[in-house]
C-alpha cells in the first residue's frame, strides 16, 4: 500500500516508503497480527505476480536506481515506473496496461530520457512472485503498514539467461503509518534472523553481476587532493541535475528551482576552480550549463513573482485593494508560468540537452586536469576561493558607488551573482576546511538574502507598472499596483541601507583569513 501523491494525464503517482529484508527458508516470521503490538486479526492475502522489466542494453535505468516494469496480477497491475526520492522512499508512477500492449507508454519513457538518451528500451528480465500480504492496522482499522513475504523466481532475458530464486520480506508504510513504526517492526524482524537486504529493489539482486562497479570515490576529507574535492562536488551536482529532470517534467513543486540551482552550482564550480580543472577546456560546458539554467529560469522566476505578489496582496487591507487585482495577477501569471513551462520542457526534450549530459559524463570520466590538481586541497582550493572573494569585493564596491536607480540595481545584481559563486565555492571546500568555511557561509547567507531581496524588487517593480498600465487600458484602477510598487521601492531602499553593515561583518578577518593570504 502506498501514499497517494497525484494523478494527471492518465498517470497515477504514489509515494512508497518501504524497507526490504532477506530471510532464509528456515526463518519463521513473527506473528503479523501482533507485530505492531496490536492484535489486528489480519489474514494473509495470497497473490501471484508476473513482471517484465525494461531497460537499455547497458542498464542505464537500473544503474540510476530506476525500474520500469509491466506487471500482471496482484492489486495494482499495469505499467510502473519507480523513481528514487530517498533512502527508503520511491515515487511509483502507474499507468493501465491498455490493450495488451507490450511497449512501455511514451508518457513513462519520456520521464527516463535523461538516462536512456535515445537508446532502445527493451525487456531485460522477468520476475514471478508468489506473495503473502498482511495489512497491519490500529484498533480503529486505520492502515499503518503492510508486511509482505515474497518467494521470487527471476531470470534475465536475451541471448544469455540466468535464473535466481530467493525469499524476500518487505515492510511498507501505509496511509496512517509513521517512519518510527518501520524501526519498531525492523527490530522484531532482526530478532528472528531476518536481515536487511543489500539490494534496493528486486531487479538489482537479479542483475548484481551486471551492475557491479568499482567502489565509489571516498568522501572528501582534510587530506584529499584538490581534484578529488572538486570532482566530488561536480558528481553531486550532476546527480541532482538528473534527479530533478523527471520532476520538472511532472511539474513537481520546487523541481525547477532545484534543477536550476544544480546547473548553476556545477557551472560556478568549473569557473571558480579553473586552477584545478582546466578552465579553457570546460568553457563550452559552462556555456551549456548557463543555457539550461536560462531555459529553466523563466518558469522559476514566474513562480517566484506570482507568489511574491500574492503575498503582498494578502498583507494589504481590503479597503486598499481596488478592483479585481488578485484575479488579474493570477490570470497574468498563469499565462506566464504555462508559457515558461513549455519552454523548459522543450529544452529538456532537445538533442542539445542530451548532448549536455554526454559532455558532463565525459568531463567526470576524464577531467582535463592542471598541474595543481593533485596538490593538497587545503593548500590549493583557498587560492581559488580567494579569487572569487576578490571578485565579490570589486562588485560590491562598484555597486555602492553607483547613483541610486537603474545603474545601482544592475550593479547590485552583478554583486549578487558574484556572491553566489563565492557561496558555491565555499560549499565545495567545506568538507576539507570545516568551520572556517562554515562561518563564511553563514555571513554569506545574510549578504545573499539582502542582495536577493533587492533583485526581487528590481524585477517586480516593472511588472507592477505593466499591470497598472493594463488595468488602466481596461478601464480599471491602478491604485493598488501603485501601492505595491511603492512598497517594493521602500524595500529596495532598506536593503541598500542594511547591506553595507552585513558586508562589513562578512569581511571581518576571522571570516576570511582562511583564504585572504593567498
Amino acid at each position: 500500500m502506498s501514499t497517494f501523491v497525484a494523478k494527471a494525464d492518465g498517470v497515477t503517482a504514489v509515494r512508497e516508503t518501504e524497507r526490504k529484508y532477506e530471510a532464509a527458508d528456515a526463518v519463521e516470521l513473527p506473528d503479523p497480527a501482533r507485530l505492531i503490538g496490536l492484535d489486528t486479526g489480519s489474514q494473509a492475502q495470497e497473490q501471484q505476480l508476473e513482471a517484465v522489466y525494461f531497460d537499455t542494453a547497458d542498464l542505464a535505468l537500473a544503474r540510476a536506481g530506476i525500474t520500469l516494469r509491466r506487471r500482471e496480477g496482484g492489486s495494482d497491475p499495469g505499467w510502473h515506473l519507480k523513481l528514487p526520492v530517498g533512502p527508503d522512499s520511491r515515487d511509483e508512477l502507474r499507468m493501465p496496461l491498455g490493450r495488451s500492449s507490450r511497449t512501455p507508454p511514451a508518457e513513462l519513457l519520456g520521464l527516463t530520457r535523461v538516462y536512456t538518451r535515445g537508446a532502445a528500451v527493451v525487456p531485460i528480465a522477468q520476475l514471478n512472485t508468489r506473495r503473502r500480504r498482511w495489512l497491519l492496522a490500529d484498533p480503529e482499522g486505520q492502515a499503518l503498514a503492510e508486511l509482505v513475504e515474497d518467494q521470487v523466481t527471476a531470470h534475465t532475458m536475451g541471448e544469455q539467461t540466468r535464473a535466481v530464486s530467493w525469499r524476500e520480506v518487505e515492510v511498507e508504510l501505509a496511509e496512517h503509518g509513521q517512519v518510527e513504526l518501520l524501526d519498531r517492526i525492523e527490530r522484531q524482524l532482526l530478532e528472528v534472523g531476518v536481515q536487511r537486504s543489500g539490494y534496493g529493489f528486486k531487479l538489482s539482486r537479479l542483475l548484481a553481476e551486471e551492475l557491479s562497479a568499482p567502489p565509489s570515490a571516498p568522501k572528501p576529507t582534510a587530506g584529499s587532493s584538490a581534484v578529488d574535492v572538486v570532482l566530488a562536488y561536480l558528481v553531486t551536482q550532476a546527480e541532482q541535475l538528473r534527479r530533478y529532470d523527471p520532476l520538472v517534467r511532472r511539474d513537481a513543486p520546487d523541481a525547477v528551482h532545484q534543477m536550476r540551482v544544480a546547473a548553476r552550482r556545477m557551472r560556478s564550480a568549473l569557473q571558480a576552480f579553473g586552477r584545478v580543472i582546466d578552465r579553457d577546456r570546460t568553457r563550452e560546458l559552462t556555456m551549456e550549463l548557463k543555457w539550461i539554467a536560462g531555459e529553466l529560469g523563466g518558469a522559476r522566476d514566474s513562480e517566484v513573482m506570482a507568489e511574491r505578489l500574492a503575498a503582498m496582496l494578502a498583507e494589504l487591507p481590503d479597503e486598499l485593494i481596488l478592483g479585481p487585482v488578485a484575479a488579474a495577477v493570477t490570470r497574468s501569471f498563469a499565462r506566464r508560468i504555462a508559457d515558461a513551462r513549455q519552454v523548459a520542457v522543450a529544452a529538456l526534450d532537445s538533442d542539445r540537452y542530451l548532448a549536455l549530459h554526454n559532455t558532463i559524463d565525459a568531463l567526470l570520466a576524464h577531467p582535463p586536469l592542471t598541474p595543481a590538481a593533485n596538490r593538497p586541497a587545503r593548500r590549493e582550493l583557498p587560492k581559488s576561493a580567494a579569487r572569487v572573494y576578490r571578485r565579490v569585493a570589486l562588485r560590491m564596491h562598484d555597486a555602492t558607488s553607483q547613483p541610486e536607480g537603474e545603474q545601482r540595481d544592475v550593479a547590485l545584481h552583478e554583486a549578487r551573482k558574484a556572491a553566489k559563486r563565492l557561496r558555491y565555492a565555499t560549499e565545495a571546500v567545506r568538507p576539507v576546511l570545516g568551520k572556517p568555511a562554515k562561518r563564511l557561509q553563514r555571513r554569506l547567507k545574510k549578504v545573499q538574502e539582502l542582495l536577493g531581496a533587492h533583485q526581487d524588487t528590481a524585477v517586480s517593480r516593472p511588472v507592477l507598472r505593466e499591470l497598472a498600465a493594463q488595468a488602466h487600458l481596461e478601464g480599471g484602477n491602478g491604485f493598488t499596483y501603485g501601492l505595491m510598487h511603492a512598497a517594493e521601492s521602500a524595500r529596495a531602499q532598506r536593503v541598500e541601507r542594511d547591506l553595507p553593515a552585513a558586508w562589513k561583518r562578512l569581511r571581518k578577518p576571522k571570516n576570511i583569513k582562511w583564504f585572504k593570504r593567498h
